[in-house]
């Protein structure tokens, strides 16, 4: 019975599988051709699109809608990061660190107080205090900014089972859409400067936050929400003393990831004029020159540490219950409480006031250590002696030229070569394969929108270096994750690495990668592969350690070996954990990927760049839309099947 119950359900989801191949059969048979998109099925937007674009331009300086909305919208971000901006200059150095060093030890002690401190000398060492305090303005009114909308249509999704519906595709789109599809038009509506960088990144920043807040709102605890109302309480009462703060954990973690993702974005948006480190990075990009990039991705690494430690310290402190006051460390103890708030803020102004009254209210130039000409010898010497000649395995150009020819060539000829309706029959049987007929369905319209938007051959050449760039990450990551979660001193030397790794803004990746392997394709899967590596390993590894040890414990009393107990019991156990980590890895891949069109990736990546190089709204947003549909269609086929 459960045998013919298990053909039913695969012939019901090999049905539209079915009917979709005969479908294409019959398309095909009426458009014929090789791999190419048939012309007569596609559909050219540049005519509407560059309409837009030339309104937009022609009325942005006298339209009421620019004048009376988005004017105003642009002074109110312009007048917000000046004003932080300033409030971080008066305070100097002195004041800015005291603060950093005093807010850490309330939330956490000592140890985060020591490492915030450190990290501001660091940025003050390096020559990059004032940028580091331009981004850190950005950061706190982008941040400001997407926590609040994220807030709002969290609360909208996790309130409302419709809403939550219809905001799903939007935040998909938001988060799938390259970095510099969301320049484009904002540079367009806002002109090149601070307010169009705040607004791309808070578009880019506020899915994360929406998502968890919707996610902890809906996982509320039922009984404690059945109990509120038992006791007379209105849905706003329900909602602020029992839904809030049982989701208390997941909108933290939304914060979180609000911070890192607008840090990520607000380097990105050095290209439209945003400043600060960025823009130092940016440059060093132009030039090729790792020194400066380094000395200005160094800052932004311990940035983003220090506002990820402190968000995680206050979380953990909202939700643990207090220490009695005997137990507490006696610099806490003298922090606590509302005096300890007015204490720690008092402190800080003192600090700022001692600062500048010692006139030293920027980093004294003679306490800077420049690093770029070092790293730039050593950088040389690499070159030199990596870059090609090498005995035997050959340099990095070699490496670089035979995964082109070797890998990412054949890749893509044979994408290309591919006819399209084959093409949209694999992945609908990969649809199904990883989740249900509506996952093949999305998946399938998602790859055919591409081919509608005109841009097939160059989706197929991105899609071979995104799938070249996972192989490798996967193979990587799987092997590091194991030998991580199978031994506790690799994890530990691994943390401060993936650390670093994954908070690294993805333009630091592409100049070392480039002045080891030149300008090409190569290069920007090779720096895709180093973005996505951390989460795989990360991932990999959790999910091997939370395996049960019960099963473990079986295993071995049963004379399994240490490579069978992984290839028997923890692999299979740790499934769904290694499905999310190939999914992680197709979409950090195609973020670099895309940014690797700067650097000679070309394809839809280059497109973009293209596009917002020369202000073209069809070319950039097209190639943005595409990007868009390539993603919902890897994710589609590779995120549900941990689900199955």
């Amino acid at each position: 019975m459960k045998a013919l119950l298990l053909d039913h359900r695969a012939g019901r989801r090999g049905l539209p599988l079915a009917v979709a191949a005969v479908v294409l059969v019959a398309l095909a048979i009426a458009f014929p051709g090789a791999g190419s998109w048939p012309a007569a099925l596609s559909v050219d937007l540049s005519g509407p699109l560059g309409r837009a674009g030339d309104w937009i331009i022609d009325n942005r300086d006298g339209h009421p809608v620019f004048l009376y909305f988005f004017g105003h919208v642009s002074n109110a971000v312009v007048v917000c990061v000046r004003a932080v901006y300033v409030v971080l200059l008066a305070a100097g150095w002195v004041g800015v660190t005291a603060l950093a060093g005093l807010v850490a030890l309330r939330l956490a002690g000592l140890r985060l107080a020591f490492t915030c401190v450190a990290a501001f000398a660091v940025c003050g060492l390096l020559g990059m205090w004032v940028p580091t305090m331009q981004t850190l303005a950005l950061m706190v009114v982008a941040v400001a900014a997407s926590v609040a909308v994220g807030g709002l249509l969290g609360l909208a999704a996790g309130l409302s089972p419709r809403a939550g519906r219809a905001l799903r595709p939007v935040l998909d789109t938001m988060q799938v859409l390259p970095a510099f599809a969301y320049l484009l038009p904002m540079v367009l509506v806002f002109g090149i400067g601070v307010p169009a960088a705040v607004l791309a990144t808070v578009v880019y920043a506020a899915p994360p936050m929406a998502r968890l807040t919707a996610l902890g709102l809906r996982e509320a605890d039922a009984g404690v929400l059945e109990a509120s109302a038992s006791l007379g309480a209105t849905r706003r009462q329900r909602l602020l003393t029992a839904r809030l703060p049982l989701a208390r954990r997941q909108i933290l973690l939304g914060v979180n990831q609000a911070i890192m993702m607008a840090l990520s974005m607000a380097v990105i948006a050095s290209v439209i004029g945003a400043g600060g480190l960025g823009d130092r990075v940016y440059q060093a990009l132009a030039s090729v020159d790792v020194g400066a990039a380094l000395a200005a991705g160094i800052p932004i690494v311990l940035l983003a540490v220090v506002l990820d430690r402190t968000a995680d310290a206050a979380g953990a402190r909202l939700g643990a219950a207090p220490l009695p006051p005997h137990r507490q460390p006696l610099l806490r103890r003298v922090f606590e409480g509302w005096y300890g708030r007015l204490l720690t803020v008092l402190t800080a102004v003192a600090a700022a006031v001692a600062g500048r009254m010692a006139g030293t209210s920027l980093w004294p130039e003679s306490w800077t250590v420049p690093i770029a000409e070092p790293v730039n010898r050593a950088v040389g010497w690499m070159t030199d002696h990596l870059y090609s000649g090498v005995p035997v395995i050959g340099g990095t150009a070699d490496w670089a030229a035979r995964f082109t020819g070797w890998v990412l060539d054949p890749l893509r000829s044979g994408l290309q070569a591919t006819p399209w309706w084959l093409l949209l029959l694999v992945v609908g049987a990969l649809g199904l394969l990883a989740g249900t007929w509506r996952t093949a369905l999305t998946a399938v319209l998602a790859l055919a929108a591409i081919g509608v938007l005109g841009v097939w051959e160059p989706s197929l050449d991105t899609l071979s270096q995104v799938l070249a760039a996972v192989a490798v990450t996967l193979v990587l990551g799987f092997a590091i994750g194991v030998g991580a979660a199978r031994s506790g001193r690799a994890q530990r030397l691994l943390r401060p690495v993936l650390d670093v790794c994954q908070t690294m803004p993805q333009f630091v990746y592409l100049i070392p990668v480039v002045a080891l392997f030149g300008v090409g394709r190569a290069p920007a899967a090779a720096a895709a592969v180093v973005y996505a590596l951390p989460a795989v390993v990360r991932i990999t590894a959790d999910g091997l350690r939370e395996v049960s040890p019960a099963a473990l414990e079986s295993a071995r009393s049963l004379g399994a070996t240490g490579s069978q107990q992984l290839r028997q019991v923890q692999l299979p156990l740790a499934r769904p954990a290694l499905l999310l980590a190939v999914n992680q890895a197709v979409v950090l891949v195609l973020a670099v990927v895309i940014i690797g069109g700067l650097v000679g990736g070309g394809a839809l990546g280059y497109q973009v760049v293209l596009g917002l190089a020369q202000g073209d709204l069809a070319t950039g947003l097209v190639a943005g839309a595409a990007i868009v549909c390539l993603g919902l269609m890897l994710d589609r086929i590779t995120q549900p099947a941990k689900e199955s």
